[in-house]
């Protein structure tokens, strides 16, 4: 049971993390040519991301060492996500340039840290 509430949720996040890490590094530093690739990119949802992405990976420590800061941590990423999908739809309605595949981006990511937060909650918190 240890492998199902700890290295499998810490293997989840460290590679959604380090994933997430990569994707939004190489798009703010023009790495490998993904800023032209990603044209019409909105930078605070990057930077959001970027952000989560080093969550995620704290996180996946937390988890490996059943820590109850890992649900507060993940719950606080949700709260950032929520925000800048709130903070899009007003750029967005104001005018701004946009990906439509945003939005699909956010739902994803916001859907995902909300069951590694339940998962967390359940495994670590609830059971200290």
């Amino acid at each position: 049971m240890k492998i199902l509430t700890k290295y499998i949720p810490a293997s989840i996040l460290t590679a959604f993390g380090l994933l997430t890490l990569f994707l939004t590094t190489t798009i703010l530093l023009d790495l490998l040519g993904m800023r032209d690739k990603n044209e019409g990119f909105t930078p605070f949802v990057i930077w959001v991301n970027l952000i989560s992405g080093l969550i995620y990976v704290i996180s996946a420590y937390g988890f490996l060492k059943s820590k109850s800061w890992t649900t507060k941590l993940l719950a606080a990423t949700l709260l950032l996500l929520i925000g800048a999908f709130i903070a899009f739809n007003i750029h967005i309605n104001n005018g701004g340039i946009h990906k439509n595949d945003t939005f699909g981006a956010l739902i994803f990511r916001m859907s995902i840290t909300a069951i590694f937060t339940v998962v967390s909650y359940f495994t670590i918190t609830r059971k200290k």
